[in-house]
């Protein structure tokens, strides 16, 4: 029988690559996102309309969640894996100069819904029968460090490593195991300026290298394929040039 797996996100980017790949592991994967015409560009990438279904939701409202959730249970019976990876951002600025509707443009999307998510997913992974799942959250290695004028991204993400461990120990009575997979620079729309050069913490801008998304795809497929009595807590993946290990 195959594993469900729900991915966040699924329209683009990483969301769309993991999708494709947890789909070609042998998944039946879930797709969500605000906007059913990417998730249907998804699924028409793949040539995967019997292993992939979209669920347009927007992750910050509660109800269309445990809508989704639900909706997921009575189709496919469990919900096995999801990769909580939707998030969004706004342009790099001084906290000065950032607008309180700019700082919940992120945290309503990179944390309250990555909340909701996790929430609602866990509750299922806790009902069903056998009981357990796997919840794997992007994190980005701003949950470690920040860049320059990224007040709310990097705040999003650093509290998404306490979601990570709290659901990790909380997890633990109902064979549920929660990992975090910190991505950096991988190659896409959101990383084409690092080519021309980005801002670096010693206030120069210098172009940075990045990697082949699929190599992130590839991590999380063996986060989700892990048995539930094992789990990978923190990946870094990353590429190996980036200036993140060493002072800068």
């Amino acid at each position: 029988m195959k594993q469900i797996a729900l991915v966040t996100g699924a329209g683009s980017g990483l969301g769309q690559r993991t999708s494709g790949a947890l789909a070609a592991a042998g998944f039946h994967v879930v797709l969500c996102g605000r906007r059913e015409a990417a998730l249907q560009e998804t699924i028409e990438k793949y040539d995967a309309s019997k292993t992939m279904t979209a669920a347009p939701c927007d992750v910050t409202d509660e109800h269309a969640v445990d809508t989704l959730v639900a909706k997921i249970a009575s189709d496919h019976g469990r919900l096995d894996v999801v990769f909580n990876n939707a998030g969004n951002n706004v342009p790099a600025m001084p906290i000065d100069e950032l607008s309180v509707d700019q700082w919940k443009t992120v945290i309503d999307v990179n944390l309250h819904g990555a909340f909701l998510v996790a929430r609602s997913a866990f509750g299922q992974m806790r009902r069903q029968d056998p009981q357990g799942g796997r919840i794997i959250n992007n994190g980005s290695i701003s949950a470690q460090v920040p860049r320059p004028g990224s007040v709310p991204y990097t705040v999003s993400k650093h509290a998404i490593t306490g979601l990570t461990r709290t659901l990790s120990l909380d997890g633990r009575a109902f064979n549920i195991a929660c990992g975090q997979i910190d991505i950096g620079n991988a190659a896409s729309a959101m990383t084409d300026a690092m080519s021309a050069g980005v801002p670096q913490a010693d206030g120069s801008m210098k172009p940075e290298p990045v990697m082949d998304a699929q190599h992130i795809a590839d991590a999380v497929v063996n986060m989700a394929q892990l048995p539930l009595s094992a789990n990978v807590q923190f990946m870094t993946i990353m590429a190996s040039a980036m200036p993140f290990i060493g002072r800068g």
